[in-house]
């Protein structure tokens, strides 16, 4: 196993990419969320693509135009479908031996390959989508569901302590009755950008699997946007988005293990 770095083409433009190598003939390709470059948060991606490649699997990390050392303007995770089919493409070419290619992100990574309808993959592992529009301002909203609220106050009232905060006074009342209100108010029936990457995955016959980690407030608005009876959701109850607990890490590498090996 070595890893290579490497320049490919996006139409004119050069993008930088890694190729973690390795013999197997199913490859992973790591889309980044957000504006992280490829080696990711404290590089977490970098790290996953060599564990992953250790195993036997190739795999190809890229940052997409305008991000890192790839050129070109950052267009957003919205207008990357290009981007990825142009990293799929390098990745073919570099690792021959490969007759099917999966794509894995986290966050809007994962929205990505969902309004891209898979961009030609084999298949999809989607880590906590990111479904939440933006409001007229052009910021985004960040209050969870109510039943993420709902979830965090029957936490609070199984915990001794908050209960005796609650008879102490050292709970706001005030602030007790505004969240109370929230937690029972219904449910959103989507977002704009759900119902597209719903519509874009609808496109897509190949296998999905998502990833939600139980205590990330975009994993919980990603589910009070979609159909909670999905089965292809797997949880990991008490992960945060980046799973920075090594229990955690270990559970995101058996699962995208397994879909490599299915």
């Amino acid at each position: 196993m070595s890893r290579l770095p490497l320049d490919f083409g996006c139409g004119s433009l050069k993008l930088a990419g890694t190729l973690d190598t390795a013999p197997g003939t199913t490859g992973l390709l790591i889309v980044s969320g957000g504006n992280e470059i490829r080696s990711g948060a404290f590089s977490g991606q970098s790290q996953l693509a060599a564990k992953i490649a250790k195993a036997g699997f190739p795999v190809f990390r890229f940052d997409r135009r305008g991000v890192g050392d790839s050129e070109g303007d950052n267009r957003g995770f919205r207008k990357s479908a290009k981007d990825i089919e142009a990293a799929l493409h390098a990745f073919r070419a570099m690792a021959p031996q490969m007759d099917r290619v999966l794509g894995f992100g986290n966050c809007d990574a994962a929205s990505a390959l969902m309004l891209a309808s898979g961009a030609g993959l084999d298949g999809l592992i989607l880590s906590n989508p990111w479904t939440i529009d933006e409001d007229e301002t052009g910021e985004e909203s960040h209050t969870p569901p109510p039943s993420a609220i709902r979830d965090r106050y029957l936490q609070k009232l199984r915990n001794p302590s908050e209960i005796l905060r609650l008879f102490s006074g050292g709970v706001n009342l005030k602030k007790l009755a505004h969240g109370l209100m929230k937690s029972v108010a219904s449910e959103k029936s989507g977002s704009r950008l759900s119902d597209d990457m719903r519509a874009g995955l609808a496109e897509f016959d190949r296998p999905v699997r998502f990833l939600l980690a139980g205590a990330d407030r975009t994993a919980q608005i990603f589910e009070s946007n979609w159909d909670k009876s999905d089965n292809r959701i797997v949880r990991c109850e008490g992960a945060t988005h980046a799973y920075v607990d090594a229990e955690d890490r270990l559970w995101l590498e058996r699962q995208i293990l397994d879909a490599l090996r299915a």
